[in-house]
């Protein structure tokens, strides 16, 4: 007890010495907390009870807001998963990149071997450092081997360790990797992936409706697995193929394996929980539990797979010495390609909350996404903040907690964000980037294709600028509009109230700043 106690205290006394000078002291530099970063998928601000939602209930994810901070005005990167993704682990906003959209499954390496990353910082920091969950950031060089060597990725960008699905749970091929391996292949029946031309003689969703567990529009109908029908057509690799029901028991169980095998020294987890993406196939324990449907049910599976993780934690003796940042990658959709009846059963819920659209859309609804931070001791508790921070900032603000430099050229739009993180300060960001960008693929067709959209955050003052088509996909609006648009977003959170016309020298001002942070190639002075 006394040995506990000791490092709490030192830990304690590194916080506030962090809070007063953002670096990590000497005296504290063996007793860096483990960190673990719970990146959630399509989950929107108003899913969770603890944000305000009555028709479901997240107690896992409500205990933890009790026991830590919850943000208010926090931010996805991007109103689009691989994007966020990028951003989150590279500091670097993702519109400064080309190839940053919606990605294939078979698309390669986005972030290149060599490049500063989060996980790249925290391992030189002496942290063993893992990935569990959803990748979705490309692999390999262009002409990836899925029945050889997968390389590179998360291993080459500063990963020690990787139990990850490629893409997402709806593109092929649907198989797990662990390092560079398909696991559970069998030589005798490799795989290959096709995202042009239909390959192979399996069932499609197409051609065979009558073999799926639930439909799905022409993006969704290629390769028939496990009753579903996929994007892409994949033949190959049965006994690798996961089953949807069971995937979140596996990866959390990774999770677990992972957090067991280095409990006594300092460890980043990224854990990329698939839910609620689609397709929404929960467990048997969970269907039928939220009366919403499968989108429903998948979000107590995850609140239930946060739980279990928090648990692990408390047994292995190691909470206290955790900061756990829990978030998800972008805004709310309903209906994602599948007839799951998610926007039937939806009801009086407003999964984005009090803000307008959600996934894809460069509304608020789009990029504003829960966010909550625990770290007994160390984060302030049942506190609710207002700060704008972005998830962008995780490199720079965990720089900060561990006592690393940042270099010239990395992590360029990361700011220190730890008081905030922690709950000492509601300063936030007196600014952020948003932006959103689609490129879907059907087969050899792009289903949608937009401009670059961006958008700038300056207090309560929001400028969107001007774009032109798509204005809406899968029911969600994109915030499209030939002119620049300006919101008041404390008076309008809704972003109903377009004030451009009426207030032109702030919309030049804000445009102009935004057109600057574009061209400097950073915003991190």
């Amino acid at each position: 007890m006394k040995a506990a106690i000791s490092r709490r205290g030192v830990l304690l006394a590194g916080a506030a010495a962090l809070v007063a000078g953002g670096a990590l002291p000497a005296a504290t530099a063996r007793r860096k907390p483990n960190i673990v970063v719970l990146y959630a998928d399509d989950l929107g601000y108003g899913d969770l009870s603890c944000y305000g939602a009555t028709a479901l209930r997240t107690p896992n994810l409500d205990r933890l807001a009790a026991r830590g901070t919850r943000f208010e005005n926090a931010h996805s990167p991007s109103a689009t998963c691989t994007p966020s993704r990028y951003a989150l682990l590279t500091g670097d906003y993702a519109w400064r990149a080309s190839g940053t959209q919606i990605l294939p499954g078979d698309a390669p390496a986005l972030i290149r071997p060599g490049r500063f990353t989060l996980p790249t910082m925290l391992k030189r920091a002496g942290y063993a450092t893992g990935l569990v969950g959803k990748w979705h950031l490309g692999l390999g060089d262009g002409s990836v081997d899925w029945n050889g060597e997968i390389a590179p990725g998360p291993l080459d960008i500063g990963f020690d360790y990787g139990f990850f699905m490629p893409a997402t749970l709806d593109r092929v091929p649907t198989v797990l990797i662990e390092n560079r391996h398909v696991v559970n292949l069998d030589p005798a029946d490799p795989i290959a992936v096709n995202y042009h031309t239909k390959i192979g003689d399996e069932p499609t969703g197409a051609e065979n409706p009558d073999q799926l567990k639930f439909g799905g529009d022409p993006e969704h109908s290629d390769t028939i697995v496990n009753g579903i029908g996929r994007i892409g057509w994949m033949t190959g690799g049965r006994a690798a193929r996961w089953h949807d029901e069971e995937l979140s028991d596996v990866l959390l169980a990774k999770a677990t394996a992972f957090i067991e095998q280095h409990r006594a020294d300092p460890f980043f987890l990224y854990f990329a929980v698939n839910e609620p993406h689609v397709p929404r196939a929960p467990h048997p324990r969970f269907v039928g539990k939220s009366g919403m449907g499968p989108r429903g049910d998948a979000i107590l599976q995850l609140d239930w797979t946060v739980g279990a993780l928090i648990a692990t934690l408390a047994r292995l003796g190691i909470t206290d010495d955790t900061l756990i940042v829990f978030s998800s990658d972008n805004g709310p959709i309903l209906f994602d390609g599948y007839a799951d009846h998610a926007v039937a059963l939806a009801g009086a819920h407003r999964p984005a909350g009090p803000y307008r659209s959600g996934k894809y859309a460069i509304y608020e609804g789009g990029t504003r996404v829960p966010m909550i931070t625990c770290w007994p001791g160390q984060v302030r508790a049942g506190h609710v903040s207002r700060a704008i921070v972005d998830h962008v900032d995780l490199v720079a603000s965990l720089a900060a907690l561990v006592g690393q430099a940042l270099p010239r050229d990395g992590a360029v739009d990361s700011f220190d964000m730890l008081a905030p993180l922690l709950g000492h300060s509601d300063r936030g960001r007196d600014h952020v980037v948003e932006d959103t960008k689609l490129m879907v693929t059907t087969g050899a067709t792009v289903a949608s294709d937009g401009e670059r959209i961006l958008a700038i955050r300056v207090g309560d003052w929001k400028l969107i600028r001007g774009s032109v088509a798509p204005h809406e996909f899968h029911g969600n609006a994109i915030g499209t509009s030939p002119r620049d648009q300006l919101y008041n977003l404390a008076e309008d959170p809704g972003e109903r109230d377009d004030l451009a016309a009426k207030l032109p020298d702030r919309a030049r001002a804000l445009a102009a700043w935004l057109d600057k942070i574009e061209r400097d190639g950073r915003s991190r002075p």
